[in-house]
């Protein structure tokens, strides 16, 4: 065997023998609250983004397929040779709307938004500042640009602060401050405002991945810079179609006008990626139709939520605080983190642990993720499985 094949085989090993093999789980049914999968029948999905539990809704699959009867199964090239259909001008311009900018671009995913978003706006003249606990999608993106480098400890004002000021000492012509609206493991929603008043102090620009904040927070679903009240501060969002807003795929960048023009004719992975596919813009339409129409989503959300926090709890299970409808069960080590998800699945509730690297070592938890599809029996039936899978395994 190469030397090569040898190096990737004993790292695959060294894995498994820890006991930390990521084993994909295969699911029989459509994504709902209650699914099939190949090793149990029936059980309560827990770590699914289905947030309003739109992935297998009547009124946006009947979108879908309207799309594909109107603009086909696909374009078969870039957005600017032969791929921009009407739909995804519609979509562009409701996503604007929604989210209160003058602007939008979509991408095939957010991560290639992220991906396609720093080089093309900044170079070794400039600065980025992000918060630690950014998505991959953001690190990555950042690693692709030439720019001066800064991290600042999450949430933390005082340090973005202090690489603030040494981007502007080290002559910074553009200083840009990078955070998730809502960090994805923890479920707690930046601090928005705050890193507004330094943006304004230190003349820098505001970009927020809010891929787990649209279409969950903030009084009209809008996401995390609705919520924290700071809607004409934030200078460019980021965002996924694949989440709360229906779950498919795809992604976008939304905000000044100037911004998304500069974007069109120079991000790599808008200008060298196949075109979203129109049954998705199609299925996203439907989806804003949805929410900006009526609370009622909303609402159940936000009840399961306040309901399955409360209860997880009262049962003496340690949760990160918050109300975002991501409720990390934090565990700590790595071994009984495994071990409870397995328990989990035996006895109905599909959650998966999450352990280093994708998370820090020692900060091991199982993520829960509500949606409003979940009902009220469901959810106790999960509290009950927690509380049971830790006294066996003694935690």
């Amino acid at each position: 065997m190469k030397t090569a094949f040898e190096h990737w085989g004993r790292l695959t090993d060294e894995i498994r023998e820890a006991g930390l093999w990521k084993t994909e789980r295969v699911i029989t049914t459509p994504q709902s609250p209650l699914i099939d999968t190949t090793l149990k029948q029936g059980v309560i999905n827990m770590c699914s983004n289905n947030y309003l539990g739109l992935c297998n809704d009547s009124q946006v699959k009947e979108a879908a397929k309207h799309g594909i009867d109107c603009w086909g199964y696909g374009l078969s090239s870039v957005r600017f040779i032969c791929g921009t259909l009407e739909v995804h001008k519609e979509l562009e311009a409701k996503l604007s709307a929604f989210l209160g900018t003058e602007d939008t671009i979509l991408y095939s995913s957010c991560f290639d938004a992220n991906g396609g978003l720093f080089e093309t706006l900044l170079t070794s003249e400039d600065a980025i500042i992000s918060d630690e606990l950014n998505h991959a999608s953001i690190i990555d993106g950042v690693r692709l640009c030439k720019a001066m480098r800064y991290r600042y400890k999450n949430n933390d004002m005082a340090d973005l602060e202090i690489q603030l000021k040494d981007a502007t000492a080290k002559g910074a012509r553009i200083k840009a401050i990078v955070c998730d609206g809502v960090f994805s493991m923890d479920g707690v929603i930046a601090n928005l405002p705050a890193v507004c008043d330094l943006a304004e102090q230190y003349d820098a620009i505001v970009i927020v991945d809010d891929s787990h904040g649209v279409g969950v927070v903030g009084d009209n679903l809008r996401g995390a810079h609705e919520h924290c009240g700071v809607m004409d501060r934030v200078d460019i969002l980021t965002g996924t179609l694949g989440k709360a807003l229906g779950g498919s795929s795809g992604g976008y960048t939304s905000g000044k006008k100037t911004i998304i023009d500069i974007l069109r004719q120079r991000s790599r992975t808008y200008l060298f990626s196949n075109t979203l596919s129109p049954i998705i813009a199609a299925g996203s339409l439907q989806v804003l139709d949805m929410i900006t129409q009526s609370d009622d989503l909303k609402h159940r959300l936000r009840e399961n939520t306040a309901f399955f926090r409360q209860a997880m709890t009262d049962a003496g299970l340690n949760i990160v605080d918050g109300v975002h409808p991501i409720v990390p069960v934090m565990i700590y080590d790595e071994l009984p983190t495994v071990k409870m998800a397995e328990m989990l699945l035996d006895k109905g509730v599909y959650a998966v642990g999450f352990f280093f690297p994708v998370v820090g070592k020692g900060k091991a938890r199982i993520r829960c993720q509500v949606s409003a599809a979940h009902t009220k029996a469901q959810l106790e039936f999960v509290v009950k499985a927690f509380v049971e899978c830790k006294r066996a395994i003694g935690i």
